[in-house]
This record gives C-alpha cells, sequence and structure tokens, in this order.
C-alpha cells in the first residue's frame, strides 16, 4: 500500500528531531558540509511522494547514511521511522509489536539487514 507516509514530517522537523537528541546528550547539533544538502533534497522530494512502507523506511536508511548532522543521525532517523509505524504497531499483539519497532529502529541506522527487515514486514500481511 503506498501513501504518502512522510507528508507530516517536513526536513524542519528532522533537523528539530536532532536538535533534541544532541542537546539531551549534550553534543554538537550541526549540519554536516557533505550530506545535509542531499539529505535535505532527498528527503523534501520524497515527502510529496506516495510510496510504500519500505521504500519510506529505506528513505530513512538512506538519509540516515548520507550524514547530513554530525551526530546522531542513526538515531533519527530510526525515531522517525519508529513514530511512522506507531498505527500499524496498535494492531499488533505487544510481542510482534515490539519486535517489528525493534527491527525498523535497527534497519534505519544499519544494525540489520534487508531480509529481517523483509521478514518483519511480511508479517504484516
Amino acid at each position: 500500500m503506498k501513501k504518502l507516509w512522510l507528508k507530516d514530517w517536513p526536513w524542519q522537523t528532522v533537523v528539530a528531531i536532532n536538535a533534541g537528541l544532541c542537546k539531551e546528550k549534550k553534543a554538537l547539533h550541526k549540519p554536516t558540509s557533505d550530506g545535509y544538502a542531499p539529505a535535505q533534497k532527498l528527503w523534501e522530494s520524497a515527502s510529496q511522494c506516495e510510496l510504500t512502507l519500505r521504500e519510506t523506511l529505506d528513505l530513512c536508511r538512506r538519509c540516515h547514511k548520507l550524514a547530513p548532522f554530525c551526530f546522531y543521525n542513526g538515531n533519527t532517523f530510526a525515531a522517525i521511522g519508529r513514530t511512522i509505524i506507531q498505527d500499524i504497531l496498535r494492531q499488533m499483539p505487544p510481542v510482534k509489536a515490539q519486535g517489528l519497532r525493534s527491527v525498523v529502529g535497527h534497519y534505519i541506522a544499519g544494525t540489520a539487514g534487508a531480509d529481517e527487515l523483509a521478514k518483519a514486514l511480511e508479517d504484516l500481511k
């Protein structure tokens, strides 16, 4: 099912999430010279498109890998991915919901692979 998963997630919100994470951990919040503009462009163009959930999570992972911020890129985009799936999680048994939430966060952060995500999303069908 394709939908506008990111329509309520403007780039300024992404920046604010990263700023909050950095403030909490007393880390520098600053855009990177190489990754910020490409990630912003990718995010803003995708936010206008209908995407599958998988495509949306892939986009979060790609933005994380572009490293638009000095710190907490993985945490920033994983938080967004886990929030995006909240409505899905509410409809699942608690153990399965926690498993999906964990795989989504780890996939975006790069510590879980595509196969793990595919298996977790297959359980939604």
